[in-house]
């Protein structure tokens, strides 16, 4: 689908999420500010999600996005997690559980990244079902360079069990229904 880099910079997935508070808030606070660092932004529908891990936690609304950045991979997770802060997202939070705004870089490019901070493609993406269903939905074709197969095809793969779509998308300006 995309090159693995272009002048227009790197080839990018985001995921978005939110369980806490004003979800859907929550996301278009996201989208806003992804919106500065990602030219190109194409923003999937939201869905609701059942949630993974701590499993004792209220339902997820899930989305996802893509376009291309200028910031190394490291730097575009420094930001994610600025914008994460900025929602009110405590970095002392239990991993995988409540989050008023979680940012995962799902893809970068055609490169994969393994450092003590950062690891793309997202270690767990080929078997969540609550980023590849909205993910697939804009970039099916994108080929996911650990496994060499498509987004659509993995998405196809785990099935779409507790992802349910809604009538909400997401616009970096305001919501729609």
């Amino acid at each position: 689908m995309f090159p693995p880099s272009a002048p227009r910079g790197t080839p990018v997935a985001i995921g978005l999420g939110s369980n806490l508070g004003d979800r859907l808030g929550s996301l278009e606070f996201g989208a806003r500010h992804l919106e500065t660092l990602v030219s190109d932004l194409r923003i999937s529908s939201v869905y609701d999600s059942e949630p993974v891990g701590i499993v004792e936690q209220p339902r997820f609304l899930n989305a996802c996005c893509t376009g291309r950045c200028v910031l190394a991979a490291p730097d575009l997770l420094a930001r994610l997690k600025a914008i994460e802060r900025d929602a009110g997202r405590s970095p002392h939070e239990p991993r995988f559980g409540p989050r008023v705004l979680d940012l995962d870089i799902l893809l970068y490019g055609r490169e994969i990244v393994d450092t003590e901070t950062l690891t793309v493609p997202h270690p767990r993406l080929d078997r969540r079902a609550f980023a590849l269903v909205p993910l697939s939905e804009i970039a099916a074709d994108w080929v996911h360079p650990g496994r060499g197969v498509t987004i659509g095809a993995l998405s196809r793969e785990v099935g779409r069990e507790g992802v349910t779509r809604t009538a909400w998308t997401l616009d970096p300006g305001g919501r729609t229904r």
